[in-house]
């Protein structure tokens, strides 16, 4: 259907005499009767769109027009209009002014005149759909790339975890377990990136909504920023409102968007900066200004700096980091959530402002941060049996070593099938399994351990490069209680399991 040319002149015999001219080209058409037909056929496909100027006013225009504003960034339908000469309509000054890869053809066509415009049509519509093929296997290698970084995240962080155990009392050990954690973090916030351009690009984000604090965002987003701001010396202060703000929207989402914007001044700012973040009401919205006296930005850049992957130059004596898409991370999800993004600066040299707009809302009774869950002591003995399933060995061997030196009875499996063998031989409390496994996937396993349970209790968490909300779906269905993203926090499954067992003494 992508292929076929639709024609639409309801009126007279426009339509057979055009398809069958269409045709002695060994082209494909599809005569619509309707401006409502029109609009059907369109949402299914087409190489393009053949009409006649008095078609336009019976609705013609208006679909055409509807079609053009809602097409896809890659889609610039292209439409041949066959008028007569010296016709003027407000429906064909409109056309001409808005449907953009218009062709005019003034009546009578010669029919090669046809044949050869819309032979053109059709490549032009064929180099369109390439452009959709290009951008769709450049998500797809942005979502595989994203998930096969984890992987090697995933033991790279328990090694750390390890270092820890190990030398608890070395200071030396202390500090290379802290670059490497900090490390990882960051390398992990990239890949992050990268899975969400995929995720935005495919219409695969779905935001989480509830209630928080701005206070309580904020200093998550502080928490993130700090340690890169502090190693340049570049203070970072606050001025926020007397009185409590609550946000309904989705946490991860709007730390992100601040984070982004608060990471891209630390980026920016020579050492000894500062960076000022300063928010207040304004009726129903949330505005927050982020104002750092770094570089600042000229003209060209103010135009694209919310461009995906664009670099723009850094402090002097410094190397150009990042990917380039972390602002325009940040307008998109601030857009989703009915906000904005905006940015000006007084020029190079004179520092750089970012004003961020959320729907939120007043608060007379502070939010009470909420009581974190009591943890049970780490269970020893024998009695409590964990199994890490991973293809990966170094990932299921350094967290394996992590749960024995916690005291726990661990064991590892290398695939589905020995994670079946190792389940039938000795029952286990916790599961931490991948997903992504030769022959017997994580899926699969999950649900064939479900099957064997017959009233044993048993937490399966799912362990996984794949965060975006078809992968948890799936990973619910499968059987699995929790869904893990790598690199894993050993702490935060530990307190997972912990909270498990506290539930089934309740």
């Amino acid at each position: 259907m992508e292929e076929r040319i639709l024609i639409y002149a309801p009126a007279g015999q426009d339509a057979i005499l055009a398809g069958k001219v269409l045709a002695s080209g060994a082209m494909l058409s599809h005569a619509c009767h309707s401006a409502g037909e029109l609009a059907e056929q369109l949402a299914l496909g087409a190489g393009g769109v053949l009409t006649v100027d008095e078609a336009l006013h019976g609705g013609g225009y208006q679909v055409l027009d509807n079609y053009a504003r809602q097409q896809p960034d890659w889609s610039d339908l292209p439409i041949i209009l066959l008028t007569h000469a010296g016709r003027d309509s407000l429906p064909l000054r409109q056309a001409i002014a808005t449907l953009g890869n218009l062709t005019l053809l003034e009546r009578p066509v010669q029919v090669l005149t046809l044949i050869t415009s819309a032979h053109a049509m059709l490549r032009a519509r064929q180099r369109q759909y390439q452009v959709r093929e290009t951008q769709r296997r450049k998500d797809q290698f942005l979502a595989s790339l994203g998930h096969e970084l984890r992987n090697p995240l995933a033991p790279i962080k328990t090694s750390a975890a390890l270092l820890g155990h190990l030398y608890p009392d070395s200071a030396q050990v202390a500090r290379l377990q802290a670059v490497i954690e900090r490390q990882v973090t960051h390398l992990t916030r990239l890949v992050d990136d990268l899975l969400d351009v995929a995720r935005i690009n495919t219409g695969k984000i779905e935001l989480q909504y509830q209630d928080f604090t701005l206070e309580q965002m904020l200093g998550h987003v502080l928490e993130l920023c700090q340690p890169a701001a502090s190693e340049q010396h570049i203070g970072i202060s606050q001025d926020l409102p007397p009185y409590t703000v609550r946000l309904h929207a989705d946490y991860a989402r709007v730390v992100q968007i601040f984070a982004n914007i608060v990471s891209n001044a630390v980026k920016f700012t020579p050492p000894d900066g500062h960076i000022h973040v300063a928010a207040h009401m304004q009726g129903s919205q949330l505005l927050v200004s982020i104002e750092d006296n770094g570089i600042g930005l000229d003209a060209d850049a103010m135009a694209r700096i919310f461009s995906m992957f664009e670099q723009s130059r850094t402090v002097e004596g410094k190397m150009t980091s990042g990917l380039g898409i972390g602002l325009s991370l940040a307008r998109q999800f601030a857009e989703m959530h009915g906000g904005t993004v905006d940015a000006d600066s007084a020029g190079p040299g004179h520092g750089s402002r970012f004003l961020v707009t959320l729907p939120a809302s007043k608060a007379d009774i502070p939010d009470a941060t909420p009581a974190m869950p009591e943890t049970a002591p780490a269970p020893t003995g024998p009695a409590v049996h964990v199994l890490v399933v991973d293809d990966n060995h170094d990932a299921a061997d350094s967290l394996l070593a992590l749960f024995q030196m916690e005291g726990y009875a661990a064991s590892a499996a290398y695939d589905g099938e020995q994670a079946l063998a190792a389940v039938a031989s000795d029952w286990p409390q916790l599961i931490l399994m991948d997903l992504g496994m030769p022959g017997i996937d994580g899926y699969e396993a999950a649900q064939r351990i479900r099957q064997q349970a017959h009233g044993r209790e048993v937490l399966m968490i799912a362990l996984t490069g794949w965060g975006q909300g078809d992968a948890r779906q799936r990973t619910a269905q499968a059987g699995f209680d929790h869904h893990v993203t790598k690199p894993v926090d050993f702490d935060a499954i530990a307190a997972l399991f912990r909270q498990h067992l506290n539930d089934k003494k309740k």
